[in-house]
């Protein structure tokens, strides 16, 4: 229990802002860290369990940051978008409350600048991707407006998606000391990091600037919280050792075999609560399981079946539930005792087996307890006896956090090049020196081959660095340097690979592409890329790949071909494999995939669309006119997963699937001219749907993008040969369509391969 006399109560804060909070008191870590958090403008680290109440701590820092827009009636009054802060789903609880705009960016939908927007849930990348993207288009006021940056999980800087963190805040780091800047509200921008417990947490109060703490100069004022704080206490087991669903299965099938003695079901009431829940599932694996009081949750699942078991387990009807690691951090379903049955997963940066990310791990293990029923918790992982070190390292909070920004510093000096702040080699090295990794060069340089650690050699180390990855920058092209090297100056090619959000090595491929490459060309440089390095060739699928690959029917567009110049018998890597992927993808009718084979085509179709889209930038930039495009084509058809050319292109209609699509072909409706000249009541009988189907097809038709005629005129011709032409659009009739729809105006020579003018119209 905790000490009442100890605790803050809600009725500190004003007025105004109690209504966020559903509780009286504030817990210890939270009472410990309110004068910090709500009275203070210090940037905050703040080390402690999960489930120990940190997600508070950030929301008492918003509304310090808010209560400058408390007026002299104590109410609140805040202009929309003028202090923006970045982190958790707080729409409810702001948003009604308060009456703030919250939006949470994920994916890789187009950004648009957010002027209104007061509080930002996103992660390092996206956030990095908003102010690439938008450079031109308010990027960098948009930075001007954040006056708050919180990270949750800062451990994570340890992971290879941690540089991009890294790399953000170094950027903001840099930003707000600029002269321009003064009076915005990056100029006082206030860090604050929670994390798990972890040995070097000082190195990250000396990264995030924490102040000193009072009459002590060189010790950090931060908070650190053990275990005595986490409500459920956790014991941890160590242990020196497919699917989801065959676990779950093997489980409750052994359950099954013992009858009435079935461990899992402790009542006839019980019994009959399961048998209901199974009969409302499809899925007969699901089923099974339930009946015996045992589930599985993996992404593979529709919604409804996953809100069936999520139910159940919440209600304490199922005991026993197998999920993926994915879903075990992504979906909030404590139990009393967590089973990790291996540490290893596959790697898609690395393309291999690797360990667990740290946070994923801790993740996992802070399900374990649950604080309604439960004063304990239990984790047990289970690992080869080589790793045992490691994950007691990790839960014991022994295992320090370095910096990954050095892999991954071309992309990201590149980007701070395109975005201006950095022009050259001396402001590049105070970017690295604003970074997470030159606090931990000092201290640990021989874990980022640095021989020695004093300053003046560091100095220089990183203006190797530097030189080394602008060197090769503008190898390529992507950056331009003056004489003697030390101005740096952004190039188109740099400006793309920013804005894409590329990996170098992926860059590099687009600017080798051959003269004239042909679609085959450009899906190989797809299939090459950094950004698909992690999916790999497995041998269970070697057998339906060779099978696509050896199609005869004309499904296949583009075949894998030996050096013979035949189609090859089998399939034996992975950029093979990708390419084939996208093929039968595009097709219209592709195969019947597994789940994982699923996965791996959306991951290529998602990054296909970027990358594709870049190369066409690329080409036009280059002004090589039919590799513009043909990337642009290439582009769409990824996007839509269909050829121009395709049988099945009504499948773009909403509602409109593989069985009516392949009905409305074998009656001869196989554009949108004939469905829009074809009789509801027809379409309904062609594919066996009731009414109002053919109705609703026919609505579907209006919201595509209108239709657009061309007109080409010669207007003037001299006796030089030049010629002056006048191209006419026309937009026959009104259009229906909700959406903004864009389309590419592109003029060259066929004879030439010259790019003569492009124009991109909304």
């Amino acid at each position: 229990m905790h000490d009442l006399d100890c605790l803050k109560a809600v009725t500190l804060l004003p007025a105004a802002f109690r209504p966020i909070f559903s509780f009286r008191y504030f817990n210890s870590v939270q009472s410990e860290c309110f004068s910090q958090a709500f009275l203070s403008d210090d940037n905050i680290v703040v080390s402690a369990p999960t489930g120990s109440g940190k997600t508070v701590l950030f929301e008492l820092c918003i509304l310090h940051l808010l209560s400058r827009s408390i007026g002299p009636d104590g109410q609140f009054q805040h202009t929309p978008g003028t202090l923006k802060t970045k982190l958790r789903e707080w729409k409810q609880k702001f948003g009604q409350v308060l009456g703030l705009n919250c939006q949470e960016l994920t994916g890789d939908a187009d950004v648009r600048p957010m002027p209104d927007t007061d509080i930002i849930l996103t992660t390092p990348e996206k956030f990095d991707s908003i102010t690439r993207r938008n450079k031109d288009h308010g990027g960098l006021s948009f930075f001007a407006d954040v006056g708050l940056f919180e990270i949750d999980e800062v451990h994570l800087l340890h992971e290879p998606r941690g540089a991009a963190l890294e790399a953000v805040v170094s950027r903001m780091k840099m930003l707000c000391r600029y002269p321009e800047m003064g009076g915005c509200p990056l100029s006082t921008i206030r860090f604050v990091a929670v994390s798990a417990t972890i040995p070097n947490i000082e190195d990250i109060g000396e990264w995030l600037k924490v102040p000193p703490r009072a009459l002590k100069r060189h010790v950090y004022d931060l908070r650190t919280f053990g275990e005595e704080v986490r409500p459920v206490k956790l014991t941890t087991k160590v242990l020196g050792k497919k699917g989801a669903q065959e676990a779950a299965t093997t489980v409750a099938r052994a359950a099954s075999s013992m009858n009435f003695r079935n461990p899992f079901i402790k009542s006839q009431e019980h019994y009959e609560r399961l048998q209901l829940a199974a009969r409302s599932s499809k899925d007969k694996h699901l089923q099974e399981c339930i009946r015996c009081g045992v589930g599985f949750h993996n992404g593979g699942m529709d919604m409804i079946e996953r809100s069936l078991v999520e139910n159940l387990f919440l209600r304490g009807d199922i005991h026993i539930l197998c999920t993926t690691n994915t879903l075990a951090h992504g979906v909030n379903l404590p139990a009393h005792t967590v089973i990790i049955k291996s540490t290893q997963y596959f790697n898609k940066d690395k393309g291999c087996y690797t360990e667990y990310e740290r946070s994923t791990l801790v993740q996992m293990c802070g399900r374990a307890g649950r604080p309604q029923f439960d004063d304990n918790g239990l984790v047990i992982i289970m690992t080869r006896r080589d790793t045992v070190h490691l994950y007691e390292n990790l839960l014991s909070g022994s295992e320090v956090v370095e910096s990954e920004l050095l892999p991954a510093i071309a992309e990201h000096l590149n980007a701070e090049i395109v975005l201006m702040t950095v022009s050259d080699v001396s402001l590049a090295i105070e970017w690295l020196k604003a970074s997470f990794l030159y606090v931990r060069i000092k201290k640990n340089p021989q874990h980022y081959k640095v021989d020695r650690a004093r300053e003046d050699h560091l100095e220089n180390h990183l203006k190797e660095i530097c030189l080394r990855n602008v060197n090769e920058l503008a190898e390529f092209r992507l950056v331009e340097t003056d004489e003697y090297g030390f101005q740096l100056k952004p190039l188109e090619p740099g400006r793309l690979m920013a804005k894409y959000y590329l990996d170098f090595s992926t860059m590099k491929e687009i600017t080798k592409a051959p003269i004239k490459c042909a679609v085959e060309d450009m899906i190989y440089t797809l299939a090459k890329s950094q950004e698909l390095s992690w999916i790999q060739l497995r041998r269970n699928e070697k057998k339906l790949l060779n099978d696509i690959n050896g199609d005869t029917t004309g499904k296949i567009k583009y075949h894998v071909l030996g050096v013979n110049g035949k189609i090859k018998k089998r399939i034996q890597s992975r950029e093979e494999k990708i390419f084939l992927l996208i093929n039968d993808a595009l097709s219209g009718d592709p195969s019947t995939l597994d789940f994982t084979m699923s996965q791996d085509v959306t991951a290529i179709c998602t990054n296909g669309t970027r990358i594709s889209r870049c190369m066409s930038e690329y080409f036009r930039f280059m002004k090589r006119f039919k590799e513009t495009v043909t990337a642009l084509k290439l582009a769409k058809c990824i996007h839509e997963r269909l050829w121009e050319d395709s049988s099945y292109q009504l499948k773009q209609l909403a509602g409109v699937g593989m069985v009516t699509a392949k009905a409305f072909l074998q009656s001869g409706i196989d554009s949108f001219d004939k469905l829009a000249k074809a009789d509801p009541r027809k379409l309904e009988a062609i594919t066996g749907r009731k009414y109002p189907f053919g109705n609703q097809v026919k609505e579907a038709l209006d919201k595509l993008p209108p239709r657009i005629d061309m007109k080409l005129i010669e207007t003037r011709r001299n006796t030089s040969g030049n010629h002056e032409l006048t191209l006419i659009l026309t937009r026959p009739g009104k259009t229906t369509a909700s959406m903004c729809n864009v389309a590419h105006l592109v003029v060259g020579s066929e004879k030439t391969n010259r790019l003569y003018y492009y124009e991109r119209i909304r």
